[in-house]
């Protein structure tokens, strides 16, 4: 089975082009999804013990948990630490059981690949881009955001022209969805034979 690391910046359009994988026939399997699952499921106790006062009813509050790590280092690596190994695993098991499953490739949905060196762990990489001013008016259209977060959060990510240069396949979202579309049976295409 062929694993596909699958990236992109924020805005990039990359969760509508896992979509279109997995509308393609493809188990996806979305990192922060799995980190959603986990802040009200599995991780809830430990976060709870190294954050004091951030699980509201059962779930991680991601608001309270926020204002803990963000810009602090060493709670962000402590968060991290609790986590990180709970994603892969939880990634193992999507891989084992596609792997069961027949599928002939599996894609990881994985924000940060390659700032996280996850391509380590995937045969190849597609990364999602589009130009900065169409990334740029997405971002911003989004409920909660500002240009500084916008740009915040772009300090933390890998340049576009550098993801783009170390991918295998690159998906131009910015085409419209029929496009993507075509693109993403195109990579298939060649990848499955």
């Amino acid at each position: 089975m062929i694993i596909v690391g699958l990236t992109g910046s924020i805005g990039m359009g990359k969760s509508t082009t896992a979509a279109l994988f997995a509308e393609a026939g493809l188990p996806v399997h979305s990192a922060d999804e799995a980190v959603h699952a986990l802040y009200s499921g599995e991780a809830v106790p430990a976060i709870e013990a190294a954050f004091p006062g951030t699980v509201r009813e059962g779930s991680v509050d991601r608001a309270l948990l926020s204002e803990r790590v963000v810009g602090n280092k060493a709670a962000m690596e402590r968060l991290e630490a609790i986590v990180h190994p709970l994603v892969h695993a939880a990634e193992r098991d999507f891989i084992q059981g596609s792997e069961k499953a027949g599928a002939p490739a599996a894609i990881l949905d994985i924000p940060l690949l390659f700032e996280t060196g996850a391509q380590a762990r995937c045969d190849l990489v597609v990364v999602v881009s589009a130009p900065f001013a169409v990334q740029t008016e997405r971002v911003l259209a989004r409920t909660g955001m500002s240009a500084e977060k916008f740009q915040a959060i772009l300090a933390k990510q890998m340049p576009d022209a550098e993801k783009r240069a170390r991918a295998d396949f690159v998906v131009d979202s910015s085409t419209g969805i029929e496009d993507a579309r075509r693109q993403v049976a195109a990579i298939l295409e060649k990848i499955l034979k």
